[in-house]
This record gives structure tokens, C-alpha cells and sequence, in this order.
């Protein structure tokens, strides 16, 4: 199969089934008037080190959704990481609510209060980056959100040694559909000089 982008109506699946694992954004965020709200984003990724920087591309496909539209009022957003305990709330999360039902009680989960913006943690996730927004790059049908670290809570319960331990993380990734992954499975390599 061949498929050139101009003649057909949408490359979502294609791309969705073949870039994975896609890791998990569950972003959080607040409304100008404070109100908080969270959703899944499996177009997301570390955009660069220094300043570090995060992305994550929410759909404006039926019009912006309240994670767009509070990034954009407020330039601030927490990606928190979902782990294999978190799955299902994670899911619960992306469902359509409607406006003052809150995703955080709909899934059983904590708004904590962050350290460096007003956007929510999840406080029960072990990772938490609390991001202020750099740039939002209008793509068509979606936005590219960027926004730069400004302050990582880790819980000491995912670490070695001071340092991220991923077989003690256990994040959950993204498949396609309603297909999702563990990563325990996992293999090293030696990068060649």
C-alpha cells in the first residue's frame, strides 16, 4: 500500500498504528477562573534538553477542547505520567464531560496543588512537570503545544540511586485505538562509538 497524504481523508489511523509506543501526556490544567481539568494526549513527546521543553498536540477537530483553551488563557499545563496503576482513571479521563464535571472525580483521582504554576498535579502519579507555555504552532486540524519545565516532582518511590528507574516507573504507552502497552518488556543495547 502507498498512500499519498493529498488523496485520502486522513492519515490518523496509519499514523496512530505505526509510531508506537506513544508515551502518555495526562495533562492537567486550570480554567482563568480556576476550575481544573484533565486529559490523555498520546501525541506527545520531549521536544529538547535545554531549556526542557515538552509537546503535546491536542485536536481542534469539533472545535478547541478545555485543555487548549486553558493553555492558551492561562500558559501553564502539568504532564503528569500515567503508570500501569493509573490506566484505567487515565481512560475515565477521556471521556466527553460536560462543562463544571470534573475529569479528576469522574476517574478517582487527586488534584494536588504544584510547586511552580496553578495548573493541578494528579497526585497520585509518581512524575509530575509542571510546564509554563512557550510557543503553541497552529498544524491545521491541531495545535503543537510547547512548553518548557519549570519544576519536576518525582516521587523517591520511582528512583535509584537519584536517578529515574524505569522497571520501577511502569508507565503505560499508546498503541492505536483502544490498544495500550506495559513497559516491562524491555531490552538494552550498547550505542556504538
Amino acid at each position: 500500500m502507498e498512500l499519498d497524504p493529498e488523496s485520502v481523508d486522513s492519515l490518523y489511523r496509519t499514523l496512530a498504528g505505526a509510531v508506537v509506543p506513544r508515551p502518555i501526556a495526562w495533562v492537567s490544567t486550570a480554567s482563568a477562573a480556576g476550575e481544573p481539568n484533565l486529559a490523555p494526549y498520546s501525541f506527545f513527546s520531549v521536544a529538547a534538553v535545554d531549556p526542557p521543553t515538552l509537546s503535546f498536540s491536542p485536536s481542534k477537530v469539533g472545535g478547541r477542547k478545555d485543555t487548549a483553551r486553558n493553555v492558551a488563557a492561562t500558559d501553564e499545563f502539568v504532564v503528569n505520567v500515567v503508570t500501569a496503576d493509573l490506566a484505567e482513571a487515565m481512560n475515565a479521563t477521556s471521556a466527553t464531560l460536560p462543562a463544571g464535571e470534573s475529569e479528576f472525580d469522574r476517574a478517582g483521582v487527586t488534584p494536588r496543588a504544584s510547586t511552580a504554576v496553578d495548573a493541578p498535579r494528579v497526585a497520585e502519579s509518581p512524575v509530575s512537570f509542571e510546564c509554563r507555555r512557550e510557543e503553541t504552532v497552529d498544524l491545521g486540524g491541531s495545535d503543537l503545544v510547547l512548553g518548557r519545565v519549570v519544576h519536576v516532582g518525582v516521587d523517591d518511590a520511582v528512583t535509584t540511586d537519584g536517578e529515574m528507574d524505569v522497571g520501577k516507573l511502569d508507565a503505560v504507552g499508546r498503541l492505536s485505538g483502544s490498544q495500550y502497552c506495559y513497559t516491562r518488556d524491555r531490552f538494552g543495547m550498547e550505542r556504538p562509538d
